[in-house]
């Protein structure tokens, strides 16, 4: 009986192990250290002497700080682990520069299960019932919708869909969120400036998904490790995320981090 108990308990905590290895990853609340913050310089104003009784044709140009956009960069570190419920790790493997995704979003709890691409011409009816995991949202938030919580305008040069402009085969890298795959074709993206000063494919790239359960958006960075980014440093991503700073708006909006590593 003796031994039969000690087989039994073996045997409970192999089946737990085992258990615990069918579980599918899904993304995890990633910890953020913030570096630096900054903003665009105002430039300085040009001048031209002005003459009684003279016409003078001048060209002008000048940048504008956008009022519609957070950007984020920056390296990721990380480990995979075969992990209890309790947070007791069996093994872990530390990785330096991971791949997979950084995900925001403004919601701190995000059914992954539910994840599919973010439809700019969606209904606009919060209603989940028939909608597919890993495909693309047929109800729930549209563009229009996105663009008015975030103030912003559709004609504008930096509104939403000026800016997650690329769509169609070969838009984005396929990858997974958790165990949905999302090939290259299915969501809208962006390609964030590399040091080059453009967006280029399989550099920096972004898209927009959208979890219907919690009618929540999510901005989805596809992690690159070591790639130049727009200061000519080594970032392992690059995100933008909507934030209204149009008129007198000086509010903030808390954006809440998870990564899935690989």
């Amino acid at each position: 009986m003796k031994y039969n108990r000690v087989f039994v308990l073996v045997f409970v905590a192999l089946l737990g192990i085992f258990l615990g290895s069918l579980v599918s990853a899904t993304p995890n609340g990633a910890n953020v250290t913030v570096g630096n913050s900054s903003t665009g310089v105002a430039a300085a104003a040009g001048s031209q002497s002005a003459y009684a009784g003279n016409l003078t044709e001048i060209t002008l140009s000048g940048d504008s700080v956008t009022q519609s956009w957070q950007g984020y960069y920056g390296n990721v570190t990380g480990a995979i682990k075969l992990v209890d419920s309790s947070g007791n790790n069996l093994y872990n493997w530390s990785m330096a520069s991971p791949s997979g995704e950084i995900y925001s979003s403004t919601n701190s709890s995000i059914s992954w299960s539910d994840i599919q691409c973010f439809n700019f011409t969606a209904t606009g009816a919060i209603n989940s019932t028939g909608e597919t995991s890993g495909g693309t949202n047929l109800k729930g938030m549209n563009l229009t919708q996105l663009q008015n919580q975030y103030n912003v305008n559709v004609t504008e040069s930096d509104s939403i869909n000026n800016t997650f402009n690329y769509s169609g085969a070969g838009s984005h890298a396929d990858f997974y969120t958790g165990s949905l795959l999302f090939d290259g074709s299915e969501c809208q993206s962006t390609r964030v400036f590399d040091n080059s000063g453009a967006g280029v494919s399989g550099k920096f790239e972004e898209v927009i998904q959208y979890e219907p359960t919690t009618n929540s958006v999510v901005w989805t960075s596809l992690l690159n490790k070591d790639a130049l980014g727009f200061d000519n440093k080594t970032h392992d991503f690059e995100m933008l995320v909507p934030e209204d700073g149009h008129g007198t708006d000086t509010a903030t909006t808390t954006y809440y981090f998870y990564a899935e590593l690989q």
